[in-house]
């Protein structure tokens, strides 16, 4: 009987690397067992045929961030990605061009640093990499925002006018926001640091009641073409 080996150590006795690159290679898709991508280094092997893959690099694995099209009332903290639903290759856009290859360490440690407004769907965003959650939590209220709100009700003679100028919510001044009407129902609001409930209160004052809201911006990084559960990854070219 062929004896067991890890499989980290049959890829450093295959091509005579260090350990630490054979991990690197494992983990970043690289290695097949029996043509299979396996990307636990301490998967066991014994007689499997083991290959490299040609374009195989030891870099260490790289960092997912995700856009996902959020359904209304999502909770981002309910689990992991790795058993979330919607994470799946099922769900991916066809026309991700990110080409950042799918791999299973992508669904782990993934974290959601700007939260949509709550009863609204749309563009979120999760993050594996540190400076992409920092850029989101700490220079948030930098980023604008734009949500596209279908409404109910007849908006007051200037109530188009005293959004854009800017209102007040709790006693605070609301930063200016740039509102315009998209058709006869829908209004797409453009703000800077938006607060909790903030596109709610906007359109309440000026009459309007709100049937859904949806996030499809964030800076310079749109939601585009994702249909509901739909996702991508983030593109190295695409900067928040």
């Amino acid at each position: 009987m062929t004896e067991l080996l890890r499989l980290d150590k049959r890829v450093v006795a295959l091509i005579g690397c260090s350990r630490g690159h054979a991990q690197n290679y494992i983990e970043g898709g690289w290695v097949l067992v029996d043509g299979v991508v396996i990307e636990q280094p301490q998967f066991m092997v014994g007689d499997q045929q083991v290959a490299l893959h040609p374009e195989a690099r030891p870099d260490d694995p790289e960092l997912a961030t995700i856009l996902l099209h959020a359904v209304a009332d999502f909770d981002p903290s309910s689990g992991p990605l790795a058993a979330a639903g919607w994470f799946s290759a099922a769900n991916q856009f066809e026309d991700d061009d990110s080409g950042v290859r799918p791999l299973k360490r992508h669904a782990f440690h993934q974290v959601c640093p700007l939260p949509l407004e709550a009863g609204a769907s749309g563009l979120l965003v999760f993050t594996q990499d540190g400076r992409i959650a920092r850029r989101l939590r700490e220079d948030g209220s930098k980023l604008e925002q734009e949500y596209v709100v279908e409404v109910s009700g007849t908006i007051a003679a200037d109530g188009l006018a005293r959004i854009n100028r800017g209102l007040s919510m709790d006693g605070h001044p609301l930063a200016r926001v740039k509102a315009s009407w998209q058709n006869e129902v829908r209004l797409r609001i453009a703000a800077l640091d938006v607060r909790p409930g903030q596109i709610r209160h906007l359109c309440t004052e000026v009459g309007l009641g709100i049937v859904s809201m949806r996030r499809i911006r964030i800076a310079r990084v749109a939601m585009g073409k994702l249909l509901p559960w739909q996702w991508r990854y983030l593109p190295d070219y695409a900067k928040f």
